[in-house]
């Protein structure tokens, strides 16, 4: 049926925004209203954004600011549209990504479609291995400074639809709501949390980064996720060059390095010779160092590898503390996993794919947690940590498949 509103967006593609939408963060905007509440009057709710989209006069509330702690200390701000701003947001998605999908660099893996974080690192996995240098990049505060002339600029190269550069401008322009209640105009970056605020950042960084990298440097190859990204050296000399090049084209796009945390860093193994102060980088939650391994002869060698980074281990232990697993006596062991499980599960998927092994000093520290739980659900075990312990051990034995790591052990980290 033909529609008679002046913009070209049917019921259909809110429709299916609100399907991808609803599957992902339930946190409330300004507006106070959970995904929950949102269903409980789809229809008309629905109706009412694409009325208002369709004909032109949706304009996005304020998002509201909400503080994240960083891992090494100091907030991170996300923020949250309301439910049917995201839908909205989703609607400008569908149309825009295809076509933006066609030019991205293969070597930008952050939020694309058939990318993934664990192929970012394998990538970066071997080209450590036949480059001796890394340059490891930060942008300093990428999302909050992202400059909105530029953005439009580039967006308006790939995007002719009229109505599509009206609302991402309305969406950069949405004031923010502080977590006291004040409203904060908006005059540069795009918040992290907003559904179009992926794909928007990658279109900025590809004219900022990977299109210069391949124009200025198509002999230094990368892996980029969001704004995270990885370049692999000759030498350190070269390294240097190109910090310093691209401390010069981030700033002529109004970005900044952050001086701390961009390094340049040396992939020492067995066969690299030198000490050099920086060998070891992270890079999506895997630290990149020497590690031993064996060849194929059973060997033991230096290799320069990834694995789980101390950082990452240090969250996933302090929100195994923060589960009080002794405080949860009553509970069977049973219930415990199928609570559990599925976190443990998560994290194994994630970082045991890589050196798997260094995942281990995770799982025994949740079997111990386990033990203090079986030492106050079962008196004749309090005080004895070791009969405890061996109880737990016999448990996993003969349940190998309650917990990820005791399927593949067969047996519990401790006793």
């Amino acid at each position: 049926m033909m529609s008679d509103k002046p913009l070209p967006i049917t019921k259909r593609m809110v429709w299916e925004a609100y399907k991808l939408v609803k599957g992902n963060g339930k946190a409330a905007g300004v507006d106070g209203q959970s995904l929950d509440a949102f269903a409980v009057d789809l229809e008309n709710n629905l109706y009412k954004l694409w009325n208002r989209m369709a004909s032109g006069s949706y304009f996005p509330p304020p998002v509201r600011r909400v503080e994240i702690p960083k891992s090494g200390g100091g907030s991170r701000p996300l923020g949250i549209p309301t439910v049917a701003d995201r839908v909205a947001q989703m609607v400008v998605k569908q149309h825009l990504e295809p076509g933006l999908e066609e030019i991205f660099d293969p070597d930008s893996y952050g939020y694309r479609p058939a990318k993934s974080a664990h192929q970012a690192v394998e990538q970066a996995r071997q080209r450590c291995w036949s480059n001796d240098w890394v340059l490891d990049l930060d942008i300093k505060g990428f999302f909050d400074t992202i400059d909105h002339g530029l953005l439009m600029r580039a967006l308006r190269r790939h995007c002719q639809d009229d109505w599509v550069l009206l609302y991402v401008e309305r969406w950069l322009t949405a004031p923010v709501q502080l977590p006291d209640g004040t409203l904060e105009a908006r005059t540069r970056g795009t918040p992290q949390g907003g559904v179009a605020s992926p794909l928007l950042a990658n279109l900025f960084l590809h004219y900022a980064f990977d299109t210069w990298m391949r124009r200025e440097h198509p002999d230094i190859p990368f892996e980029r996720y969001a704004d995270d990204a990885i370049c692999h050296c000759r030498t350190r000399r070269e390294a240097e060059r190109l910090k310093a090049e691209l401390e010069q084209r981030l700033a002529d796009c109004h970005l900044m390095l952050h001086p701390e945390k961009t390094r340049v860093v040396y992939c020492k193994d067995s066969n690299r010779r030198g000490s050099y102060p920086l060998i070891q980088f992270t890079f999506l939650g895997f630290a990149f160092r020497p590690r031993m391994a064996k060849n194929r002869w059973g060997r033991l060698f230096t290799c320069f590898l990834p694995a789980v980074s101390p950082q990452a281990l240090k969250r996933m232990r302090e929100r195994i503390r923060s589960w009080r697993l002794p405080k949860h006596a009553p509970l069977r062991l049973v219930d415990i996993a199928r609570s559990l499980n599925p976190v443990l599960e998560g994290w194994w998927r994630y970082y045991g794919r890589f050196y798997p092994t260094e995942m281990w000093k995770l799982f025994v520290y949740f079997d111990e947690r386990l033990g203090a739980w079986l030492r106050q659900k079962h008196k004749q075990y309090k005080g004895y940590r070791g009969r405890s312990l061996r109880r737990l051990n016999s448990m996993a034995k003969r349940s190998p498949g309650l917990f990820v790591h005791w399927k593949r052990l067969g047996h519990a980290m401790v006793g």
